[in-house]
C-alpha cells in the first residue's frame, strides 16, 4: 500500500502514482505505451531522414514538419521512459528538481509544437492564397527565424513555471496522482494561495496554444474562401487535397489538448483515471500520428520511404 506522506517543507522527492485505480493493470497498460513510444521514435526519425536526404522536400512545409518531429522526439523521450519504469518496476520516485525539469520540458515543448503547427498553417495560407509570392515571403532566413522564434517563445514564456512552484510548501502530500509531472498536478499539492500562479498559467496557455489555434482557424477560413472562388471543381479539390494531412495533424493535436485542459480545470466530476488517460493521449498520440499522417497523405514522402525500403531490402 502506497503511503501518502505529509510534509510542511519542500519534499526532496515526489511519488508518481500512475493511473489511479488501475495500479493492478499497469503492466498491461505499459504495452500500448511502449508501442506508441517505439512508433514515435521510428516514425519521426524516418521522417527527419527522408526530408534531409531528399532535396525536393526542402520546402517550408516539410522543414517546419521536421522541427515538429524534433519537438515530438524530445517530448516523448522526456516522459515515456519514466512512465515505463513506473509501470514495469513500480519505480515511483522522482526527485523534486527532476520533476520540475520534466514539467518545464512538457509544457515548453508542447508550446513549441503548437507554434510549429501554426507555422505550417501559415505556409499553406501563403501557398494557396498568394502562390506567386510563396518563395519570396518564406525565404530560408524567414523559416530559420520563425523556427527560432517559436523555440524561444516556448522556452521563455514557460521558464517561470518551475520557479513559481519551487519555493512553495507542499504540506498536503508528496504523492502525484499522475503518470508524469505537470503544472496542474503539482499546484494541487500546494497548501498556500496559488491564484496568481494559476492565472499566469492560464494567460500563458491562451497566449500560446489558444492564440495559435485562433490564428490557425483564421488562416483556414481565408484558405477556404480562396479555394471556393477557384474557377473549376477539379482545381478546388486538388488545392484542398494539399491541406488534408495538415488538417489531420491539427485535429490530432488540438482535440485531446483541449479535452485535457478543460477536464483538468472544470471536469471535477470526471473519474481520475479518465483525466490521466486524456492527459497521456494529449502528449503521446500526436507524436506517433504526425509522421504516419504525412507518410500516408504525402505522395512524395511515401514514395521516398518505399524507395528507401527497397534499397535496404536489395
Amino acid at each position: 500500500m502506497l503511503n501518502y506522506n505529509r510534509t510542511n517543507l519542500r519534499p526532496t522527492t515526489f511519488l508518481l502514482l500512475g493511473i489511479p485505480g488501475l495500479e493492478a493493470v499497469h503492466v498491461w497498460i505499459s504495452i500500448p505505451f511502449c508501442l506508441v513510444y517505439i512508433v514515435s521514435l521510428m516514425g519521426n526519425a524516418a521522417l527527419l531522414f527522408i526530408v534531409r536526404t531528399d532535396h525536393k522536400l526542402h520546402e517550408p512545409m516539410y522543414l517546419f514538419l521536421c522541427m515538429l518531429s524534433v519537438a515530438d522526439l524530445m517530448l516523448t523521450s522526456s516522459t515515456i521512459p519514466k512512465i515505463l519504469s513506473l509501470f514495469w518496476f513500480s519505480y515511483r520516485e522522482i526527485y523534486f528538481e527532476a520533476c520540475l525539469a520534466q514539467m518545464y520540458l512538457i509544457h515548453s515543448l508542447s508550446t513549441m509544437e503548437s507554434g510549429f503547427i501554426l507555422a505550417m498553417a501559415f505556409d499553406r495560407y501563403i501557398a494557396i492564397c498568394h502562390p506567386l509570392r510563396h518563395s519570396t515571403i518564406l525565404t530560408p532566413a524567414v523559416i530559420v527565424g520563425s523556427g527560432l522564434g517559436i523555440v524561444f517563445r516556448g522556452a521563455i514564456l514557460l521558464s517561470p513555471h518551475p520557479f513559481l512552484l519551487r519555493w512553495l510548501s507542499y504540506c498536503r502530500t508528496n504523492v502525484i496522482p499522475h503518470t508524469y509531472c505537470e503544472f496542474m498536478a503539482l499546484i494541487k499539492l500546494v497548501c498556500t494561495e496559488t491564484k496568481i500562479r494559476r492565472a499566469y498559467s492560464l494567460i500563458v496557455a491562451f497566449l500560446t496554444g489558444g492564440l495559435d489555434f485562433i490564428l490557425i482557424i483564421c488562416s483556414y477560413v481565408l484558405i477556404l474562401l480562396t479555394v471556393f472562388n477557384l474557377p473549376s471543381k477539379a482545381a478546388c479539390l486538388k488545392t484542398l487535397n494539399t491541406c488534408v494531412s495538415h488538417v489531420w495533424v491539427i485535429l490530432v493535436f488540438y482535440t485531446p489538448a483541449f479535452f485535457s485542459f478543460l477536464t483538468h480545470r472544470f471536469g471535477h466530476h470526471i473519474a481520475p483515471h479518465i483525466h490521466i488517460f486524456i492527459a497521456n493521449i494529449y502528449l503521446f498520440i500526436p507524436p506517433m500520428m504526425n509522421p504516419i499522417i504525412y507518410g500516408v497523405k504525402t505522395k512524395r514522402i511515401k514514395e521516398r520511404f518505399f524507395k528507401f525500403l527497397t534499397i535496404k531490402c536489395v
